[in-house]
């Protein structure tokens, strides 16, 4: 008797339900998505998330619009729910530890998790980034000791890399190209169908898991070489007192130049994903040059920029310790609201090094948040004023709608304004015809 022959179509007609462990950034827009063509029970440890959801307030703010109340996802805590569940997607985070090694303790438990309650006939898919072989060489184990279970037999696995991208407002779930992997054929074909189901820019069916793994973990590995490059070349610009930014325009004039920026790379992708890539290296015998020179060029960015600063500071006779600096955008990117991983706070560290305690302004960054993770206390936007030095670290949609007015009104009166644009967002003739002293990336 084949377990998986009529799974999709059980699916499809709701007899069976898909379970998604981990209700973050990923996990929760395919867990909305999926509940409007299936049943989806929606499982995550934080009861304080689960009953958010459930009174329909999205903590990602990714989603549309009372997307959440008018899904009909099963929120739950409860593990034992798990059991009603025979496909299971596992979207949980796959962060760095403090040596730049890997750390699956999340994928693993999620692991320990659903294989207590899978029965036969289950498929599992892994969206986790990790490097080539985590999902056969290291989950795959426990899904089998744990279970009791024999894959191949009586359950199969895949691999479908997210390519969520937090505070996107037009590369959406939807319209991104979905890479699916699958043990076998048949996994691939009953893995790709249920993707198919929300994914209206198609599925590409990758030739193994392996594959799907390293196409996921290269694809931010090559925007963290792109950006390392942009990164240098800023430093070497401004040792030689040329914009940039005036530079990319003109070389990007060319056909095939292509659109990176210099800029603080940060966040739970970009930022991490290049060391699960080079972790992997090592354990192969292979020592990685270049991604490793990106890594460690993109790591110092914000100790540079803070460095910058405090010159610009000196030269214009700013003293740093009465100095009132303050510094706008505290997420790791433009219009998220996460602050996992964020570069901004080697900028606020470095400025500490110089007795600069900078003012952190962020409308939509979480108070607690920053405050449990970074211990830094975020101000209103009230105590904008009397300042000496404006840093714009993280342009937000409402930073970037304000003029050179706007930012003069937060500067003291009749004195240098010093006015830091880290990624070179606003017009810099604009202000320099203001009064501004600008400096950027």
């Amino acid at each position: 008797m084949d377990l998986f022959l009529n799974l999709y179509k059980e699916l499809e007609y709701h007899t069976k339900s898909i379970a998604v462990i981990g209700l973050g950034y990923v996990g929760l827009p395919i867990a909305t998505a999926l509940s409007s063509k299936t049943k989806v029970i929606g499982f995550d440890t934080n009861k304080e998330k689960i009953e958010s959801y459930r009174k329909g307030i999205d903590l990602t703010g990714d989603l549309e619009k009372d997307a959440l109340k008018n899904s009909e996802i099963f929120f739950t805590s409860d593990p034992e729910a798990l059991a009603d569940a025979s496909f299971f997607i596992v979207a949980v985070p796959t962060p760095i530890k403090s040596s730049n090694i890997p750390d699956l303790t999340y994928v693993k438990k999620a692991s320990e998790l659903v294989a207590k309650y899978m029965g036969k006939g289950a498929i599992v898919v892994y969206e986790s980034t990790v490097y080539p072989g985590v999902t056969e060489e290291v989950c795959l184990p426990v899904l089998e000791q744990v279970s009791g279970l024999v894959c191949g037999v009586d359950f199969k696995i895949g691999y479908s890399p997210e390519r969520i991208n937090p505070g996107d407002k037009v590369h959406k779930l939807h319209n991104i190209v979905k890479i699916v992997s699958g043990m076998d054929d048949q996994a691939l074909e009953i893995i790709a169908k249920v993707y198919e189901l929300v994914v209206e820019a198609g599925v590409f069916r990758a030739s193994s898991i392996r594959v799907a793994e390293a196409a996921k973990v290269i694809e931010n590995a090559q925007r963290d070489i792109n950006i390392a490059f942009m990164n240098e070349l800023s430093m070497l610009f401004n040792k030689m007192d040329i914009p940039t930014k005036d530079v990319l325009d003109a070389a990007g004039t060319k056909w095939n130049f292509l659109p990176f920026s210099p800029g603080l790379v940060g966040g739970h992708c970009i930022g991490i994903d290049p060391y699960y890539l080079t972790y992997k290296a090592e354990d192969t015998g292979y020592h990685s040059k270049i991604i490793l020179a990106g890594r460690h060029i993109n790591d110092g960015m914000g100790a540079y920029v803070a460095q910058q600063i405090v010159k610009r500071m000196n030269k214009l006779g700013i003293d740093s310790q009465s100095s009132r600096v303050a510094l706008i955008g505290f997420t790791y990117k433009e219009d998220s609201s996460d602050i996992r991983n964020t570069k901004v706070v080697d900028i606020i560290d470095e400025l500490k090094e110089f007795g600069i305690r900078p003012i952190i302004y962020d409308p939509i960054a979480d108070v607690e948040e920053a405050n449990k993770h970074y211990k830094i206390q975020l101000a209103s936007k009230e105590e904008l004023v009397n300042l000496d030095v404006v840093i714009v670290a993280v342009p937000h949609q409402q930073f970037s709608e304000m003029q050179c007015n706007d930012f003069n009104e937060m500067f003291q009166k009749n004195s240098v304004k010093l006015f830091v644009d880290v990624k070179n967002y606003y017009d810099r003739s604009s202000f320099i015809e203001a009064g501004f002293q600008y400096w950027s990336l």
